[in-house]
This record gives structure tokens, sequence and C-alpha cells, in this order.
């Protein structure tokens, strides 16, 4: 007889423990997947911890100009429900992976709540192989 009321207790407990750790409280905002952008996204960089937070790209798209130069678009979301200001910029690469010397000026990018705008980079010389697209707050 002692065990049941003891066993109850146990129950109880882990019942409640288990309700008050299970969900928070609030709406959701949806989550950024990578599953079909993995192998866009790895030349996108998040420089800060703001940034990190809020913005995620969600796709870049490369193409080779007619005189050889390459051409940068990175589709750039604002995860929030705020709007936000960052900077961005690309900095253009050679085939091994070291910068051209070519690095585009630092552009201001105001996102409107949970919004995604384009951003178009173009390589300066027709060295540029490869990219990296970079993102930090706004200062």
């Amino acid at each position: 007889m002692t065990t049941k009321p003891v066993a109850l207790l146990v129950s109880a407990v882990v019942l409640s423990l288990g309700a008050g750790c299970a969900t928070e409280p609030g709406p959701h905002a949806p989550l950024d997947t990578t599953k079909f952008t993995l192998e866009n996204t790895d030349r996108f960089v998040l420089l800060d911890k703001p940034a990190q937070y809020s913005v995620t790209c969600t796709g870049l798209q490369e193409r080779p100009l007619a005189d050889g130069r390459l051409e940068v678009t990175a589709n750039v979301k604002n995860r929030e429900a705020r709007r936000i200001q960052v900077q961005i910029n690309c900095v253009f690469k050679d085939d091994q992976g070291f910068s051209t010397g070519d690095e585009t000026p630092w552009q201001t990018l105001i996102l409107s709540e949970n919004s995604t705008e384009a951003v178009r980079f173009t390589a300066m010389n027709t060295q540029a192989r490869k990219y990296t697209v970079r993102v930090r707050q706004a200062r």
C-alpha cells in the first residue's frame, strides 16, 4: 500500500518537471533551414553576433559576364519581426582562394520585417573565380 502513493508522487513530479520544460511561451518565428541551400551559402559570412541572430542567406548565385568578370547575387533575409540595418560587401578571390585585391565597398542594406533582398556584386577584373559575401551590423 505504501508503494502506490510514492509512485503517484514520483510520476506527478516527473510530469510537472517535464511540462515546465516542454515549450517556451509566445509565438515562434519559422526556423531557416540549409537543407536545399547548403552548397550556395558556404560563401556567406556573418561577422558579428547581432548579424548572426538577425540575418541569413537564402541563396547565392554567380555567373560570368560576357567580358569574363564574375557577378554574384546574394539573397539576404531578415529573420526578425522588426526593421534592421546591416552592412554588406563582397571579397573576390582567385582559384586558390586568395584575394585578388578586388573588394567592394561596404554598403548599407535596410531590411524590412521578415523580408528578403537581392544584393548584386560585380568583380572589377577577370581574375575572380571565388568570393565571400560578408555581413555585419551597421555602424
